[in-house]
């Protein structure tokens, strides 16, 4: 399977400050889903961006960093205000789910212990896989691995993880390397995120930002082919 690739305009786990004017530019790139963090921009602005992915029939996540339960709800108030297609991350709690659960979002919490900023993931891969499967049965829609925050065989976290539950597994989180992508495709997940990478150049050393996103869009469609 390969995977569906969504482009955070984020960086350093921040919605970057000029992300509309970066949409606006790079919208005519073939790829669907397209996301942001619920820091970075004031919430005007994180809703005019929303906006203008849909106009441009993009799918949509808001990743939601903040770990508390209120920081939570905001976030997930925010996905839902703003016609968000799906709601990445949070703590997972039963009134972000039950609140979701009225509107046409999709919840996508984090498994496992998350802690710290930028986020790290932490806890045995047991543990872990547990925890999503809990996720799973709770109602989530999906699931957001911070892969490659986990300070342990991160292949193999994804790898159990994605076995483990039937719902999709977005690996998200410090895929800089195209390395990492074949991982996360061996893995069968989803998809994953890419955000940071893209800023610093990591696929196309020196190229632009369009450089960059596409470098890694045509090494997916060769693995379509």
């Amino acid at each position: 399977m390969t995977p569906e690739l969504i482009i955070m305009l984020t960086h350093h786990d921040q919605t970057v400050p000029n992300a509309r004017e970066l949409f606006d530019e790079l919208k005519d790139i073939p790829v669907r889903c397209w996301g942001f963090k619920d820091v970075g921009l004031p919430v005007e602005q994180m809703i005019e961006l929303v906006n203008q992915m849909k106009k441009a029939a993009k799918t949509t996540f808001l990743e939601v960093v903040s770990l508390s339960e209120a920081e939570g709800l905001r976030g997930a108030k925010l996905a839902i205000e703003a016609g968000f297609d799906i709601l990445m991350g949070t703590v997972y709690y039963d009134s972000i789910r039950d609140l979701v659960k009225t509107s046409p979002v999709k919840y996508y919490p984090f498994p496992g212990h998350v802690h710290s900023h930028p986020s790290i993931l932490d806890g045995s891969i047991d543990e872990i896989v547990q925890h999503a499967r809990f996720l799973e049965a709770q109602g989530a829609d999906g699931l957001d691995l911070l892969t490659y925050r986990y300070h342990g065989d991160a292949p193999r976290l994804l790898q159990e993880v994605v076995k483990a539950v039937t719902i999709p597994v977005v690996s998200a989180g410090s895929i800089d390397s195209f390395e990492r992508i074949q991982e996360v495709q061996r893995a069968n997940a989803w998809g994953f995120t890419i955000g940071s990478a893209f800023f610093e150049q990591k696929f196309v050393p020196n190229g632009s930002m369009r450089q960059n996103i596409q470098a890694v869009w045509e090494w997916l469609q060769k693995g379509k082919s």
